[in-house]
């Protein structure tokens, strides 16, 4: 079995997994966090070369199903990870935790993309708190008329905008050092990904108790046909169906 990881929730589904005498998996990392915590249980690091590699892989490997826990934002792994599924009739579905809900008192603006976010960002506020990773920060490297305290867990990959401060740390992030942070540095607008979970949610309560308005970047499509879980307890399951023969 492979399980595509790179999130807290593959961890948890890999530490759940290691036990099982009935199933081989392994979990694949992109390679892209300089300091990845690890997972239980066998452990492939880097790309596999597109849809095409991965397909390959899959039949050298004699891979049974693939689950895909990879970030909602890792559009790209995870079409080529369906492509190459289906053209080698490989059974795949996807975990990805629950996107976050605007609350009461929360002041959210939807955009579809990270360029859309830029364009937005002027005319919102003049000291953003850019919180989307290392990847897509050079969307804003031509905005010229607003200071961003840029974090991520390692260095960005882009650009940087020409007013920024880099701040490199990763989660769990506790609302009110979020808030003391925001105080700080005068932040007046937040963006952010729509990406789940409990571990950066901590800016966005921060934000609600501050009043500050939050350009929350929509999730990518998922391929409407694979099965999607939302939880770990059901991706193990079906995971695990496949090792004791009970899988349909």
């Amino acid at each position: 079995m492979l399980l595509l990881g790179g999130t807290g929730e593959g961890r948890v589904i890999a530490s759940r997994l290691a036990d099982s005498a009935d199933l081989e998996v392994v979990t694949s990392l992109a390679g892209r966090v300089r300091d990845p915590r690890w997972p239980e249980g066998e452990v492939r690091i880097g790309g596999f070369g597109g849809a095409e590699g991965l397909s390959e892989w899959l039949s050298n490997n004699d891979i049974r199903a693939v689950l895909d826990a990879t970030h909602p934002f890792a559009a790209r792994i995870t079409k080529n990870a369906f492509d190459a599924c289906r053209a080698n009739s490989v059974p795949y579905a996807m975990y990805r935790r629950p996107p976050w809900r605007e609350q009461p008192g929360d002041t959210w603006l939807p955009v579809r993309n990270l360029d859309h976010a830029a364009e937005l960002v002027p005319t919102v506020g003049s000291r953003a708190f850019l919180t989307i990773g290392r990847q897509g920060v050079s969307a804003f490297d031509r905005v010229k008329d607003v200071s961003f305290l840029v974090r991520s867990i390692d260095p960005p990959s882009g650009t940087l905008p020409p007013h920024s401060q880099l701040l490199l740390a990763r989660g769990p992030f506790d609302v009110e050092a979020e808030v003391d942070l925001m105080r700080t540095h005068g932040i007046d607008v937040v963006i952010t990904k729509n990406s789940g979970g409990e571990q950066t949610y901590a800016k966005i309560a921060a934000a609600r108790k501050l009043s500050i308005p939050v350009i929350v970047v929509e999730r990518p499509p998922i391929p409407a046909t694979a099965p999607a879980f939302d939880t770990e307890a059901g991706a193990v399951d079906w995971l695990t169906a496949f090792g004791s023969g009970t899988a349909l």
